[in-house]
């Protein structure tokens, strides 16, 4: 069973965790890692982009000049590709980039994720924020003091002062229990959570 050290807002050591294996001790598999990455980065995109292949400019509906006897080179369009305000060839056109995971590969993905960071001494755990204030200040001084900057802080649901304290700190995300995803646990040096979530994410995707 992993076990991992728990410190006060000021960085000092009050105790240890034991974590359960079943989220935070699975063996690390980099192919559905992968999947869950590339999946979630696709699922961003919009697919909104569009341009107008020859077909659809306007103009261009006469052959500028005659086929021989001018010394140009023969052209049937204005709006062919080479003119300007000629069409795009092979113009990109709206389309639907989504990836799909089943919920099974999606789980073991966040699981790898969060052993990754176990594994590798990037999983701090803090026994309790204790924001009774928004005070945006306090908490880079706590992520300071536990030696981290970019990071992703784990914190129950309806912590409004916690949130808010966080939400301005560059290179810093909030997440609670229920919005975990691998690509954010990978894209941040750093799991900063608080210890009354560690039960809720063990119950949730044991």
């Amino acid at each position: 069973m992993a076990n991992v050290s728990v410190y006060d807002i000021n960085g000092k050591e009050v105790g240890t965790l034991d974590l359960n294996d079943a989220v935070f001790g699975v063996e690390v598999n980099e192919h559905i890692l992968h999947m869950a990455v590339v999946a979630q980065l696709a699922n961003k995109r919009q697919g909104t982009q569009k341009a107008k292949t020859r077909a659809e400019v306007s103009g261009g509906g006469i052959k500028p000049w005659r086929q021989k006897g001018t010394g140009h080179a023969r052209q049937g369009s204005t709006r062919s590709p080479q003119w300007r305000h000629g069409g795009v060839v092979f113009a990109p056109v709206p389309r639907d980039y989504t990836i799909t995971l089943n919920r099974k590969e999606k789980r073991l993905a966040l699981k790898c994720a969060l052993s990754s960071r176990v594994a590798a001494g990037k999983f701090k755990v803090v026994d309790d924020f204790a924001m009774t204030e928004i005070k945006t200040a306090k908490m880079a001084k706590t992520l300071s003091n536990l030696g981290v900057k970019k990071a992703l802080v784990v914190c129950p649901e309806g912590e409004k002062n916690t949130m808010l304290s966080t939400r301005n700190l560059k290179g810093v995300h909030l997440a609670s229990p229920f919005t975990l995803n691998a690509y954010d646990i990978l894209k941040y040096d750093t799991v900063v959570a608080e210890k009354s979530v560690i039960n809720t994410i063990e119950e949730v995707y044991a």
